[in-house]
C-alpha cells in the first residue's frame, strides 16, 4: 500500500470513529409529563439497565412516542426527575429538601437504576432513624438565681451536659454603702434521651448537677 492510500485509509477511519462519537454524544430531548429536558446519550447510557439506556440505544426495543419537538415522551412526574438525571450526571444523589425521598424513590425503581434506589433508601432510612433519635430527646431547664460575684463559679460548675440558655439581670436588692451587689437569672438546658428515664443510675445528678440544683432551690 502506498503512503497516499494509506494516509486516505487512516483519513477514512478517523472520519467514522468521528462519526461514532458524535453519535454517542448526541443531544436527546426528553418530554417528562410535560417539561423538557436536554441531556446526551452517554448521560442516559450510565446504567445499561436502566430504562433510559434502552430508550436512548438506536436499535432499542421500545416503542415510545415524541412530541412535536422530537422529545421522547415519558408519562412521569417531572418534579422527581431532576434527581434521577443528575444522578446520572455525575453519580451523586442530591435530593431538594422540598422533595420526599420517597418520591425520588418511586421514580429510581421506575427508572430502573439499582444503584440510586439503594441510595436513597439508605437516605430514608438515616433520616428515620434521625427522627426517632430526636424524638427520644427531651430538655430539661433550670433557673438559677445568683450574686454578681457569683457568675464565674456557677459558669464553671456546669458541665456534664448543662448548656448555657440566657442570663437575665434582676437588678439589685441589697446595697452596701456605694456598691450594688447585681443579681441574675441564669437559665440552663440539659438534654436527656427518653431511656434514661428508665434508668436510675444515669437519672442521679451529678456532683455538678446536684450544685446547679442546689443554687436553683434558692429561687
Amino acid at each position: 500500500m502506498s503512503d497516499t492510500e494509506e494516509a486516505t485509509v487512516n483519513c477514512v477511519q478517523n472520519s467514522l470513529g468521528n462519526l461514532s462519537l458524535s453519535k454517542e454524544t448526541s443531544w436527546v430531548k426528553l418530554n417528562v409529563g410535560g417539561t423538557h429536558f436536554l441531556t446526551t446519550r452517554i448521560t442516559l447510557a450510565r446504567d445499561p439497565n436502566s430504562f433510559l439506556y434502552r430508550l436512548c440505544r438506536e436499535d432499542s426495543d421500545l416503542i415510545s412516542e415524541k412530541d412535536e419537538t422530537g422529545a421522547y415522551l415519558i408519562d412521569r412526574d417531572p418534579t422527581y426527575f431532576s434527581p434521577i438525571l443528575n444522578y446520572l450526571r455525575h453519580g451523586k444523589l442530591v435530593i431538594n429538601k422540598d422533595l420526599a425521598e420517597e418520591g425520588v424513590l418511586e421514580e429510581a425503581e421506575f427508572y430502573n437504576i439499582a444503584e440510586l434506589v439503594r441510595l436513597v433508601k439508605d437516605k430514608i432510612c438515616s433520616r428515620d432513624s434521625l427522627s426517632v433519635k430526636e424524638s427520644n430527646k427531651k430538655h430539661v431547664y433550670r433557673v438559677i438565681q445568683c450574686h454578681e460575684d457569683e457568675l464565674t463559679q456557677m459558669v464553671s460548675t456546669m458541665s456534664d451536659g448543662w448548656k448555657f440558655e440566657q442570663l437575665i439581670n434582676i437588678g439589685s436588692q441589697y446595697n452596701y454603702g456605694n456598691e450594688d451587689h447585681a443579681e441574675f437569672l441564669c437559665v440552663v438546658s440539659r438534654e436527656y434521651g427518653t431511656t434514661n428515664n428508665h434508668n436510675s443510675k444515669e437519672q442521679e445528678p451529678t456532683d455538678r448537677a446536684k450544685v446547679l440544683q442546689q443554687k436553683g432551690s434558692r429561687m
